[in-house]
């Protein structure tokens, strides 16, 4: 009938740029797309899904007012998830009551990574998926923090209650561990 696709069909770019224009069946694919993931992810760094629940909820309603900071470099959901984690991070600072969980560590509390997504981590990472698991709880951390998720040096101390330069310490060693890592020549290569 019409030339314009329907959102189910459109890029999550053109949808952030719907949003900003004030649509709001657009947030609501957006929404649609990209929440149970991000409840998920987040659900394994925080114990309380109140608190998860409560910063998707933020996370959409930032993505509602503020469409128009997206600048397209990058994946929408990558900026989502800079939004999400910040937020939890803001609600959290204060409570003591709930816990920040490293990634990593759900094996340790039970869960057992699904064999496919080892498989993609293996593929997608290669050699650096083990060098990060070689790292110390501390380095391992700081990284997660600060490289995996996007966190300043400072957001990280916080998250981690350590200081600032602490957080940049950490991530100069581990950063001189994973180079060492990863261009050691392999066994029997001479």
């Amino acid at each position: 009938m019409g030339s314009i696709p329907a959102l189910a069909e459109q890029d999550d770019t053109v949808l952030v740029a719907l949003v900003a224009g004030g649509d709001s069946a657009a947030l609501e694919e957006l929404y649609s797309r990209h929440a149970a993931w991000l409840v998920t992810r987040l659900m394994r760094r925080c114990n309380d899904s109140d608190v998860v629940l409560d910063v998707v909820q933020d996370t959409f309603v930032t993505l509602w007012k503020d469409a128009k900071r997206y600048r397209g470099a990058g994946e929408v959901a990558g900026w989502l998830w800079g939004i999400a984690f910040r937020r939890m991070v803001s609600r959290l600072r204060s409570r003591k009551d709930v816990v920040l969980l490293p990634e990593w560590d759900t094996v340790g509390r039970g869960h057992v990574p699904a064999a496919e997504d080892e498989v993609l981590l293996g593929v997608e990472y290669g050699d650096l998926a083990g060098a990060l698991a070689r790292l110390s709880p501390e380095f391992r951390s700081v990284v997660q923090a600060c490289v995996l998720d996007g966190l300043t040096t400072k957001e990280a101390g916080k998250l981690l209650g350590v200081r600032e330069n602490t957080v940049k310490t950490r991530l100069h060693r581990a950063k001189a561990q994973l180079r060492g890592s990863l261009t050691l020549p392999q066994e029997g290569w001479r």
